[in-house]
């Protein structure tokens, strides 16, 4: 799971195919250490374009493009193999998300409680406040980092732009 408005957020979970998209919602909350709220989910393509929408209110007008409700739906319904995305929409007025990727699969642990978080980088987002999320001064972005090598050239004349 990324974020857009801190490049060094990371964050690695281990969840059951059969887990409801309601349980997930839950479950991103508790790990996030955010108080409850309205989301979406929404597939996505390699684009992350919004495909399907599940919603956490049942929204169902009785049109044929009615988002479902995440209690459900189960994750192995919408993510079947890896590279497939979700984006996690926890902020619906400020249309701010989380985007999330399946990286692999693997069998259950004998004994391991799941849904578990396997790995942690940065602090989330601030869930209500996005103008917090700026990096300081000192931290950058990864980006930036693996760019800054080329930024020794800025300035320097004595290079010939004709070679």
């Amino acid at each position: 799971m990324l974020s857009d408005e801190n490049d060094r957020f990371v964050r690695d979970y281990e969840v059951m195919y059969d887990m409801t998209l309601l349980d997930f919602h839950n479950f991103i909350l508790s790990s996030l250490e955010y108080e409850p709220c309205m989301a979406s989910f929404f597939t996505a393509d390699d684009r992350w374009e919004k495909k399907r929408e599940f919603t956490l209110m049942d929204m169902n007008d009785g049109s044929a493009d009615a988002p479902e409700t995440m209690e459900w739906v189960r994750l192995g319904q919408i993510i079947h193999n890896n590279r497939d995305r979700l984006i996690y929409l926890f902020d619906l007025f400020g249309d701010r998300a989380y985007y999330l990727e399946l990286t692999g699969a693997c069998e259950a642990e004998k004994g391991a409680s799941y849904p578990r978080e396997i790995f942690a980088e940065a602090d989330a987002p601030d869930q209500y406040d996005p103008s917090k999320n700026r990096p300081e001064e000192d931290e950058g972005s990864a980006f930036d980092e693996m760019m800054g090598d080329f930024s020794d050239f800025e300035g320097d004349d004595n290079y010939d732009d004709e070679y």
